[in-house]
């Protein structure tokens, strides 16, 4: 009954999450704990994805980084989710994996608290983001991206092995066309 019931709820909170028009609205908790909103991106071209410091796709951060670097002077900013979810690949405290980033990597994106992106302890905000991507399946593995338009709309899904070289030229795109 409990599974039910269960089932139901996440039923109608897909729908809910669903029938929102961009992100704006959703509220994420930052590498503090504490819950922010997204409405403080709007206007800027994003690029969400959820990552992992012990997973193959960790030296990702480095193009990630590049990337930022290259593009964030035009309102481009990453979103990183740190997920455990898959192989226990994201141990630590966020602090933790924030030392690793950046001692590894240099990253100065921001960086948000742990999340899972698949199942019933999934953040509202993965839920939507599936539901508007073309590829609409779970979340696979980490370094899944989503790249977000200027209105807060889902424009393309990367998926983990992608090139990050088709990452870059999306993203260059996407801003070329909002001039």
């Amino acid at each position: 009954m409990r599974k039910i019931i269960a089932t139901i709820m996440l039923l109608m909170a897909v729908v809910a999450v669903s029938a929102q028009d961009n992100i704006y609205s959703f509220k994420v908790k930052n590498d503090k704990g504490e819950e922010v909103s997204l409405e403080q991106y709007k206007g800027k071209l994003l690029l969400i994805v959820n990552t992992a410091t012990r997973c193959g796709f960790t030296p990702q951060y480095k193009d990630l980084e590049e990337i930022y670097e290259k593009y964030n002077e035009q309102g481009f900013e990453i979103l990183d989710f740190p997920c455990n979810q898959f192989g226990g690949q994201a141990p630590g405290t966020i602090a933790e994996i924030k030392e690793f980033c950046t001692a590894n990597y240099h990253v100065t994106f921001t960086q948000f608290d742990k999340i899972e992106v698949n199942g019933e302890n999934e953040i509202p905000l993965y839920t939507w983001l599936k539901a508007n991507a073309e590829n609409k399946n779970n979340i696979r593995w980490n370094f899944t991206k989503f790249l977000i338009s200027t209105d807060g709309k889902v424009l393309k899904r990367f998926e983990s092995g992608d090139k990050m070289s088709d990452v870059d030229a999306a993203v260059a795109q996407a801003l070329k066309a909002d001039k």
